[in-house]
């Protein structure tokens, strides 16, 4: 723990670091849920966009495991550089994002030369709109704390957790679009864009693997 400060206003510091550990708990287990929902309903109703969505939350969910380590580790050391077991986590989460940009962007391509389309896409509008108010809160309450413990570590993943919310952002558009109007492929441009921000998900993983540069979103 710090020796310069035990308390932040009316909250003992060790309270905050707790916090801050079952923020990213939460984190995890959140995306494990929306995960399998989104993976299910999106296998149940052949929206690729909604599966890939899913897909990419048990990727998060992985990520979520280095950041409570992270919150861990600078309870009790904040100047302490990122250690192996985070730096193993990035560099699995990386090669993970990388593996799901393989797999939305062959099976994007395949559904437009197939004209596949999905039977309904209502569940992606829900899901996009839950996760969307869920990580905008998360970011909220990351950004406080950041700011409350003096930790660019937690500011930092304030600003990477936007990236969620630009992928939200993409199910909510391609969804909508196509429930309003079943648009042709609209559904695997909706991929297509998932897989761009799963690309530099995975980019900035594996340099942060490398260095102790922090998120830049």
């Amino acid at each position: 723990m710090h020796n310069h400060v035990a308390a932040v206003g009316d909250r003992p510091l060790n309270q905050l670091y707790k916090f801050a550990f079952a923020i990213s708990i939460f984190t995890i287990l959140y995306n494990v849920a929306e995960g399998l929902v989104s993976t299910y309903l999106g296998y149940e109703d052949a929206s690729l966009t909604l599966f890939g969505f899913g897909a990419d939350s048990f990727i998060e969910a992985l990520s979520g495991f280095g950041i409570a380590h992270m919150v861990a580790r600078i309870q009790h050391n904040a100047g302490e550089r990122r250690d192996d077991f985070e730096r193993t986590a990035l560099r699995i989460t990386g090669t993970s994002f990388y593996v799901l940009v393989a797999g939305l962007t062959i099976t994007s391509v395949y559904n437009i030369a197939t004209n596949h389309q999905p039977q309904t896409t209502l569940w992606g509008v829900i899901i996009s709109l839950i996760s969307i108010s869920v990580m905008w809160a998360l970011i909220v309450a990351k950004r406080k704390l950041g700011t409350q413990l003096h930790s660019e570590a937690i500011l930092a993943d304030a600003r990477c957790t936007k990236i969620c919310i630009y992928m939200s952002f993409v199910l909510l558009a391609s969804s909508a679009i196509y429930e309003l109007t079943h648009l042709p492929y609209i559904d695997s441009i909706g991929t297509l864009g998932l897989a761009y921000f799963s690309y530099q998900e995975g980019k900035e993983c594996f340099a942060k693997a490398k260095s102790d540069a922090l998120c830049a979103h």
